[in-house]
């Protein structure tokens, strides 16, 4: 099961906590245009091809995001499925009130 918390929860624990992989889950050209800093890109539709691959610890802390909440809830309820345990959903980039890079 995964926790959604909210994006200022999760910039909490960016600021404050180490370990942790931040995954944006829009699709590259999305993420081309403009991503939370140190986030890596898997689309939501491609979760369970790549993130064994790229997420190799499955009790890794990992804060999942899309551009409004719809695909990172798809996508951390396949990552729950593939057996990972520490997955935070915090909802759109739309809702981001902090630092975008591109």
């Amino acid at each position: 099961m995964y926790v959604n918390i909210t994006a200022q929860e999760a910039k909490t624990i960016m600021d404050t906590e180490q370990g942790y992989v931040i995954l944006d889950t829009r699709t590259r050209e999305e993420y081309d245009q403009g991503h939370i800093p140190g986030a890596i890109q898997i689309s939501h539709d491609e979760i369970m091809e790549k993130a064994e691959e790229v997420l190799t610890d499955k009790d890794q802390l990992i804060l999942v995001y899309c551009r409004s909440g719809r695909r990172s809830k798809i996508a951390a309820e396949a990552l729950v499925e593939l057996g990972y345990t520490n997955i935070k959903e915090f909802g759109g980039i739309i809702d981001w009130l902090y630092e975008v890079t591109e």
